[in-house]
């Protein structure tokens, strides 16, 4: 997919304020790493996060997404009237119906002639977003939108940790297929994608590419089962070494994919987001793309994991601590379980004054 009038206008965000360490995760869990000898640290020490953070036990996605959007809009400087998509795409959503949109588009005063709707593709749901408001704009069909998303996950780590120390046969494997949910934070993240027309930044989006391997969609499963847990908090299971190298294979042919898309080489890319899984996730994927490490910024040490928000949240931070400058191409490399690619690349111009 290639544009010609698709700006990415502003990357906003959302960070809840309590803090929860990777050391505080395994000190609730010392009974079960003293039952398998477990060593302490392994958490930091093998996903290289530190810390994430938690929004309040009982957080509306929905309402922070409010917030969110709220943001994305007032730093576009583009009228309410000339939105004509809002799009809602995290994993995390107020119920099945009506869509969590519906919420978000209510407080952000939005016109009733907007398509209002929810996307749900795992770590991806934002990137579908944006590609979805990027064509209708191609086409002629809006001249704004926004696409939000907020992930709560507390209640998938605190479940997980639950679950763990009431099981008194847990086993290391057990351990091994929890351990990608104990890496899970909570975030915010909203992308205004606007015609070039009313664009204040110039931030044009070249292209995009998506690829799918759906052999694989069973590596990383997730949902609320109550018969089994005997509450409403979601679980997952992931077989997080498969699902490393799965997926990184399969960035690696959509990455050849979209730099055909984009009429770009590696020696094109000056700067590069991708998605916060872990330390051992970046440098398979960089090496495997064969892309120098140093045009990446990370978020995954201090924010850990957080879904569908974790790349936009990355590049929204990235773009206010001076990472990118003026004129420079810039990679968005997603990844999705599923398994399930986005890519995309686009020009920094700046941040709308």
């Amino acid at each position: 997919m290639r544009y010609h009038n698709v700006c990415l206008e502003t990357f906003a965000y959302t960070l809840p304020d309590e803090i929860v360490t990777s050391d505080e995760i395994e000190e609730r869990l010392r009974p079960v790493y003293e039952r398998l000898h477990l060593p302490a640290g392994r958490l930091e020490l093998m996903t290289g996060i530190r810390e994430r953070r938690f929004f309040p036990m009982g957080t509306r996605p929905g309402d922070i997404s409010a917030l969110t959007a709220k943001k994305a809009i007032e730093q576009s400087g583009i009228p309410a009237e000339s939105f004509g998509a809002l799009i809602h795409g995290s994993v995390c959503r107020d119920q099945l119906e009506p869509a969590t949109a519906c919420n978000v588009h209510a407080a952000a005063g939005l016109p009733g002639s907007c398509a209002v709707l929810d996307v749900s593709n795992a770590c991806l749901g934002i990137l579908n977003g944006v590609l979805l408001l990027a064509n209708m704009i191609e086409l002629g069909q809006i001249r704004a939108g926004v696409v939000v998303g907020t992930e709560v996950g507390r209640g998938l780590v605190e479940g997980t940790i639950d679950t763990l120390l009431s099981s008194p046969n847990v086993t290391r494997k057990d351990v091994k297929g929890e351990f990608a949910s104990l890496t899970i934070g909570s975030a915010s993240a909203g992308i205004v994608v606007c015609d070039a027309k009313l664009s204040r930044t110039g931030n044009r989006l070249i292209g995009a590419h998506f690829l799918a391997d759906s052999s694989h969609h069973k590596l990383c499963e997730g949902g609320v089962q109550s018969e089994t847990y005997g509450d409403d908090r979601p679980r997952m299971q992931t077989d997080s070494e498969a699902l490393l190298h799965a997926g990184v294979n399969l960035a690696t042919q959509n990455w050849e994919a979209t730099l055909q898309t984009l009429g770009w080489r590696n020696s094109s890319v000056n700067k590069a987001f991708t998605h916060q899984v872990g330390k051992a996730h970046r440098k398979l994927l960089y090496d495997s793309l064969g892309l120098n490490p140093e045009i990446d910024f990370a978020t995954v040490d201090f924010l850990g994991n957080t879904g569908a928000a974790a790349l936009p949240v990355t590049t929204a931070i990235g773009l206010e601590r001076g990472h990118v400058q003026t004129g420079e191409k810039v990679a968005m490399l997603g990844i999705g379980s599923g398994l399930n690619s986005i890519m995309m690349g686009w020009e920094f111009q700046g941040i709308p004054s």
